[in-house]
This record gives structure tokens, C-alpha cells and sequence, in this order.
């Protein structure tokens, strides 16, 4: 099945020489969530105003449904709804107005149900009648939301939707997402809260520098580079770790109460028996263990910071 949005080799660059794009490409596929993570400036939302026709490619090619973001724009554009970062609403507005004539703006006809059916969905029913400089931040950032499905898009951006957002408010909204993709919605997330990737995501693409350094399953990326640590929890503190054990690559925390081993979940072998034997040669009695594997956070991170070293070289 052809992706519902297919971007090849898209590139940004301005009159000053700096490229923000070199050579973007990406598949999309219909109903899928794509984290698209990446550290400030490294970009995300360049990429996705280029898509929304907010910023001009200066090379490339992209299409939404078949229909090109460049030669069949006004098509192309109806299909897509974008969440930005910034909060610009119209303050003194009404909130069944203001997303009432978002829809207008996409020159479709009124339809009242799927205005309240969104408002409804976003928990904004009961504030329908209030002005937008009377809500919270986060019921602006709901209205935000509101707006971009005005017009039944087929795929959504949310760029940075949890800015701002307590822990609350974010968790319903990726409930909020999560409807939206059972009803077939293609949706491109950027965010700096890792955990959500984590949560709601079905593919992760990872971009610095303008460039995209991995698009992958997450749980396929997460099996294939994550790693655990094992936590040892001793008896008695230790001041150093012995020079016996220098070979284990541990490190002491807490106090020299606890050594951190980390390992690879793909080797043949762990390591751990043969530790816990050294550390029985060594007379250091251990009171606990424990493990917990690598999040997406540490694989990002991870990614970028090779990124930069090799760039750097």
C-alpha cells in the first residue's frame, strides 16, 4: 500500500548558506504514529512547515495522498491539519467560533455536529461559550488541536503539543491521539518529552543536523539497541571499586553502596554470573539486585550525541 505521505530527499537552505534540510526522506504510512524527535535546532519543525506549505523547499520533493505539497498544494494542504508550538489564538474569540471558522477557512461547509463531536473529544464541550483569554494554557492548546481537525484531516502534525501541558492534561491527550489513529489518522509528533514517543508511537525517526540518522519500529529499536543495567545493592559501602574488578566496567553510586553494570542484551553472554562471582572472589557481600532496561531517551541521546562526535571529527 502506497504511503499517505511520502517525502524524498526534501532540502532547506537559506540566502545566508545554512542548510536547516539536507536531503530529508521519509514514508508515512496511513493510521501509523511518527515520533519525530530530535534536539533543538536539529529540524523538526522546518521539516513539517516545509510539508504545510509554511516554508519553500529549495530542493526535493513531497506528496500527501498522491497529491504534490509544490504543484497541487491547495489539495494537499486540505488533507493536512497542524498543531504548532506557538498558542496564537484570537483572544476575545469565542471557542465555538474560533474552531467553527477553521473549518470555513478550508472552504468547507458547516457542520455543527463535528465541530461539537471535536470539542466533545478534546473535553471542551463546557467551555464552547467562554473566550479564549479566559482558558488555561492547556485548554488553549485542546482549542489548538481543535482547530487542525476543523476540516477532517487525514494526517495531523503536532508539533511540541505538550509544551506548557501538566502531566494530566498531556496523558489525556494522548488518549485524544490515540482515538484519533483508530479512526485512521496518520499523525507526525515532535516532542521533548521522551516518554511520550514512548507511549503512543508506533515508528520513531530520529533527525539532527538536518538529517535523518534512523526511522524505525520502536519496540524493534528499543529490542535492537537497548541495553539493561544491573544494580547491585551491597552490605557495606565501598570507598573505590577494586582493581580486581576493573574489567566489569562498573561504576559506584550511592554512597559506594551500590555498583551499576550495564550489558548487552544481545551478547551471548550477560557477563552477570561471572561478575557475581568476582565480586565473591573479592569478599563484597551483595544485599539486592536488580535491572532495568534502557529507555527510548538513552537510545536517542545515545544517537545524537555519535552524531555530533562524528560531525565534530
Amino acid at each position: 500500500m502506497a504511503p499517505i505521505l511520502s517525502i524524498r530527499d526534501i532540502r532547506k537552505s537559506y540566502d545566508n548558506g545554512f542548510e536547516a534540510l539536507k536531503g530529508v526522506s521519509l514514508d508515512i504510512a496511513e493510521g501509523e504514529i511518527l515520533a519525530l524527535l530530535g534536539p533543538n535546532g536539529a529540524g523538526k519543525t522546518t521539516l513539517i512547515s516545509a510539508i504545510c506549505g509554511i516554508a519553500r523547499i529549495t530542493g526535493g520533493t513531497a506528496t500527501v495522498a498522491g497529491h504534490d505539497i509544490a504543484r497541487d498544494w491547495r489539495a494537499a494542504r486540505t488533507l493536512i491539519g497542524l498543531v504548532p508550538q506557538e498558542i496564537n489564538l484570537e483572544p476575545f474569540e469565542k471557542v465555538w467560533n474560533t474552531v467553527r471558522f477553521s473549518r470555513g477557512l478550508f472552504g468547507l461547509p458547516r457542520n455543527d455536529a463535528h465541530v461539537e463531536k471535536v470539542l466533545r473529544q478534546l473535553s471542551l464541550w463546557d467551555k464552547k461559550d467562554s473566550k479564549v483569554t479566559e482558558l488555561s494554557g492547556g485548554m488553549k492548546r485542546r482549542v489548538l488541536i481543535a482547530k487542525a481537525l476543523s476540516h477532517e484531516p487525514r494526517v495531523l502534525f503536532l508539533d511540541e503539543p505538550s509544551a506548557g501541558v501538566d502531566v494530566e492534561l498531556r496523558r489525556d491527550m494522548w488518549r485524544v491521539v490515540g482515538e484519533l489513529r483508530r479512526e485512521g489518522v496518520t499523525i507526525i509528533l515532535t516532542t521533548h518529552y521522551i516518554e511520550e514517543a514512548e507511549a503512543i508511537a508506533d515508528r520513531v525517526a530520529v533527525i539532527s543536523k538536518g538529517r535523518i540518522l534512523l526511522v524505525e519500529d520502536k519496540d524493534s529499536l528499543m529490542r535492537r539497541m537497548g541495553q539493561k543495567v544491573l544494580k547491585i545493592d551491597l552490605q557495606q559501602p565501598l570507598a573505590a571499586i577494586p582493581s580486581g574488578l576493573a574489567a566489569f566496567g562498573l561504576a559506584l553510586e550511592d554512597g559506594g553502596r551500590r555498583l551499576i553494570y550495564t550489558y548487552d542484551t544481545k551478547a551471548e553472554r550477560t557477563g552477570i554470573a561471572t561478575l557475581l562471582a568476582a565480586l565473591s572472589e573479592a569478599g563484597i557481600a551483595v544485599a539486592d539486585l536488580d535491572t532495568e532496561a534502557s529507555s527510548l531517551e538513552d537510545i536517542f541521546v545515545g544517537l545524537v550525541n555519535d552524531d555530533q562526535r562524528e560531525a565534530a571529527e
